[in-house]
């Protein structure tokens, strides 16, 4: 597994007297990545604490000193590209280069009508989304951007002093995604099966990303992107069901995402109950052996000088 960047995604449920010390944990820990969810809530914990994405960030950004950090994904159901982009150049600036913004079309559900109005269809969708990241990057890099466009408008914009190494995410798992992926992002995403992952096996849902990752070669080879280049990452406990329970399943399921050719690894940081739940010894067990860290590394504080 030489290579592979391990990361946890925490959900943004923690009042912040609680989510500093599980941010600043997973960098103690050796991770190289931690991300959060993007929505306004979420499956069934709508109704319960839930934390703006950027805003916890920011926080967890000066909380640590060297793990990057990210969104997967923020979407245009409830964002515009221009509060967006000037939240992402404060956020690159704040915690020095090390964020990622992951980006993905946006599913249906409650985030999709917040705003007002129904969410696009499939087509459409894809549509906004390719336009939504154009705008976003032209704008994080620091250009005058006057838009005029299907979903967004944008009236000359500029926003100083832009990222310097603007870094985007793109979550896809269709060719038209991969091709948008291929032009603006330095990691694709997969969550594995679009559809409801209990119904494959795991050696289903394996060949399932044997087969994404084909058809992003594929699409890099027409497109000119280089394929190696690429980052690629993969969020395995959306559809490793119970993952967090056992370490060896975890240290398994990071070894066979590995194999297959994928760089980055994401595993839920464990919840006490219900959606993501698991064990937090056994979570903390598999990273120590998959990082290298003391398994009784000291949490300290790394915010302090």
């Amino acid at each position: 597994m030489s290579g592979v960047r391990l990361g946890a995604l925490v959900l943004p449920e923690h009042a912040w007297s609680e989510g500093r010390a599980v941010w600043s944990r997973l960098e103690a820990l050796g991770l190289d990545h931690a991300w959060t969810f993007d929505h306004l809530s979420w499956r069934t914990l709508r109704g319960r604490p839930w934390y703006d994405a950027l805003v916890t960030l920011t926080a967890a950004a000066c909380a640590t000193r060297r793990i990057t950090l990210g969104t997967l994904v923020s979407t245009p159901n409830f964002r515009h590209p221009v509060p967006l982009a000037h939240q992402v150049t404060t956020l690159d600036d704040i915690s020095g280069g090390r964020f990622v913004l992951g980006l993905g079309a946006g599913a249906p559900g409650p985030d999709a009508t917040a705003l007002g109005g129904a969410r696009p269809a499939p087509a459409a969708a894809a549509e906004r989304f390719e336009e939504f990241v154009s705008v976003l990057d032209r704008l994080v890099r620091g250009a005058e951007v006057t838009h005029h466009g299907r979903f967004f408008d944008v009236v000359g914009t500029r926003l100083v002093p832009g990222c310097a190494r603007p870094r985007f995410a793109v979550a896809a798992t269709g060719p038209r995604g991969m091709r948008l992926a291929a032009a603006h992002a330095a990691i694709w995403v997969t969550n594995g099966p679009v559809g409801d992952p209990g119904a494959m096996g795991e050696r289903a849902l394996f060949g399932l990303l044997a087969a994404q990752l084909e058809r992003l070669r594929a699409v890099c080879e027409r497109t000119g992107r280089d394929f190696s280049g690429l980052r690629k990452l993969v969020h395995v406990s959306r559809f490793l069901d119970g993952l967090c329970f056992s370490a060896e399943r975890i240290v398994d399921a990071v070894g066979r995402c590995a194999e297959l050719g994928f760089t980055d690894v994401v595993v839920a940081h464990p919840r006490r109950e219900g959606v993501l739940a698991g064990d937090p010894a056994a979570f903390e067990e598999a990273v120590c052996r998959l990082t290298g860290a003391p398994a009784t590394t000291d949490l300290g504080d790394p915010a302090r000088p």
